[in-house]
């Protein structure tokens, strides 16, 4: 079963009556390619006499129908018909009439859709960022076709397959183009390297790339480990456990398991992390549909963290997979959960393929946590454009900033044998409620200002200082809590917008500098060590952070 990413936006044209004539041409044709093709094939077996065989010979005739109205269309229709563009479009819009979940995916989208979820992609293993008109490797992947030949971190590439990039405007996107492609290709690339005056050239054939969806794990304090989680992806339970094994080593007696902004993905991802807590014969979480009976899902013996002291750090871009496991561990009263209601979502998608590439998921079932309640918010058929908006309405009505503002209905009360009282009918609310910093927006809103300006001096900065920062910290370990380096990069900074940016002016409230600072401090970091450094940093001033280590 799949957690999807939000539904992809039909396109939209600027004519609402040239765009209804084909749609509905559109309808057409994909009503006779979907239900001739999936409806048509499936027999209802051992099913009572009733409505069940009306509604079947009922479809057979509307597919008929169907046919022959495409048959005309073919071949007296006074235009030729795009019926790839046409049944994109029809799908995507059908679809859209249902819940805000179900989906459907173009062939052209699909690996970048699904790529993130099965865990890689072919290509040359990189990290990039983008510096003027080069290509600016921050790290070279692990057990990667880059790393394999000798491409490091601060290398620059400069031309790829004999095509120079000096002087042009390049984009990621025409990055990712340039370096990947199938696996067992090669691309060549030509790089400059500080300290060896003349380029050096590389070929690199292309191959599998893992994608991680742990973005950090280490020690917080002394017995306190710290993992975040970015997405459930087919192997995140695995990375998950090795993870664990390796704070526990380090002396971890207790874990913060962060799930902030945590958009879901595979549904046996988020029960497999959730069977390292629990003990045998716990409820994790039970699925059930119009047309599919109850599966649960229960904890297997000999979880790694069985007794190990838990908090689950949450807040409103924490969906579906996240909220499954939070749930888990709310309803079992297995740990604390911390931080502000979550997204909301409660709706299982099962993901099925088309003979061209495309995909449909669809919402087949309600998921339940071990209570027996369902977080999905409410929702309209069709209505997704409300529905989508909900977030920035908990900001626009307080909620973020107050639980006061928050209001469940009692009908949908439900209490863990614990005796705790918990909500569903609206997301995961969380045992201690942190808001949002008041001086949020002034922070974003000069972070957006000066985004260009701490991404290009941030990784200025690192390359320059490079091995110094290598030297004085050779994992990484204690750049976070340096004052010194947070000092000294700060003032660079400025000198650098005072000499090369004249308009553009550092913020003169403290805590807003504060933030900032941090913020610039994470980008240099991790241009350097990769996720964890950057996390550990931010996460020193983060409120959600500091409460959960208050509770030790």
């Amino acid at each position: 079963m799949y957690e999807p990413e939000e539904p992809i936006e039909e396109p939209r044209s600027n004519s609402f009556w040239k765009a209804l004539r084909p749609l509905g041409l559109a309808v057409v044709l994909v009503l006779g390619f979907w239900l001739g093709l999936k409806l048509g094939e499936r027999r209802i077996v051992d099913a009572p006499l009733g409505r069940k065989e009306r509604r079947s010979q009922s479809t057979a005739e509307g597919v008929a129908k169907v046919r022959e109205l495409l048959r005309y269309i073919e071949q007296d229709y006074v235009d030729t018909l795009n019926q790839t563009e046409f049944i994109d479009q029809a799908i995507t819009s059908i679809i859209q009439t249902l819940d805000p979940h179900s989906a459907y995916i173009p062939a052209s989208d699909f690996a970048e859709l699904n790529d993130p979820l099965n865990g890689n992609f072919d290509g040359i293993g990189i990290e990039f960022n983008l510096l003027g008109d080069t290509i600016f490797v921050v790290a070279a992947i692990s057990g990667g076709p880059s790393e394999t030949v000798g491409i490091k971190a601060g290398d620059r590439i400069v031309s790829v397959n004999g095509e120079s990039l000096s002087g042009k405007r390049i984009t990621n996107s025409d990055v990712i183009k340039k370096l990947r492609g199938p696996g067992g290709t090669k691309v060549r690339v030509q790089i400059i390297r500080g300290g060896i005056s003349k380029p050096l050239s590389f070929t690199i054939t292309r191959g599998k790339i893992p994608i991680y969806s742990i973005d950090a794990a280490y020690m917080a304090v002394p017995g306190t480990g710290y993992i975040k989680i970015s997405r459930f992806a087919m192997e995140t339970d695995n990375e998950f456990y090795d993870a664990a094994e390796k704070l526990l080593s380090q002396g971890m007696t207790q874990l913060i398991l962060d799930l902030r902004g945590n958009p879901g993905g595979f549904l046996n991802a988020a029960t497999g992390i959730a069977d390292e807590f629990l003990p045998e014969g716990k409820l994790i979480v039970f699925t059930k549909g119009r047309n599919r009976s109850r599966e649960d899902y229960v904890a297997h013996p000999n979880g790694l963290l069985e007794k190990m002291p838990v908090t689950v750090l949450i807040d409103e871009g924490s969906a579906s997979a996240s909220e499954i496991l939070a749930g888990a561990i709310q309803d079992n009263d297995r740990g604390l959960v911390i931080g502000r209601r979550s997204f909301g979502k409660g709706l299982v998608q099962e993901q099925s393929p088309f003979s061209d590439g495309s995909a449909i998921r669809l919402t087949v079932a309600r998921y339940y946590t071990p209570t027996g309640r369902c977080i999905q918010k409410p929702y309209r058929l069709g209505e997704n454009d409300s529905y989508n908006e909900e977030e920035s309405d908990r900001f626009l009505h307080g909620e973020l900033f107050s639980k006061d503002s928050i209001r469940f209905n009692d009908s949908l009360k439900y209490k863990t044998p614990g005796g705790k009282i918990v909500y569903g009918g609206g997301g995961i609310m969380p045992d201690v409620f942190v808001p949002l910093d008041s001086n949020i927006m002034k922070t974003l809103t000069l972070r957006a200002s000066l985004s260009n300006e701490l991404s290009q001096f941030a990784l200025t900065w690192a390359d320059r200082n490079r091995a110094m920062l290598m030297k004085k910290f050779p994992s990484g370990n204690g750049f976070a809590r340096n004052e010194n380096v947070s000092t000294l990069c700060w003032q660079d900074f400025e000198a650098f917008l005072k000499r090369d940016k004249p308009d553009v002016r550092t913020p003169s409230n403290f805590k807003t500098k504060e933030e900032l600072k941090t913020i610039l401090k994470a980008f240099v970091g991790r241009n350097i060590w990769r996720g964890s450094v950057y996390w550990e940093t931010t996460n020193l001033a983060d409120p959600i952070m500091v409460e959960a280590l208050k509770i030790r």
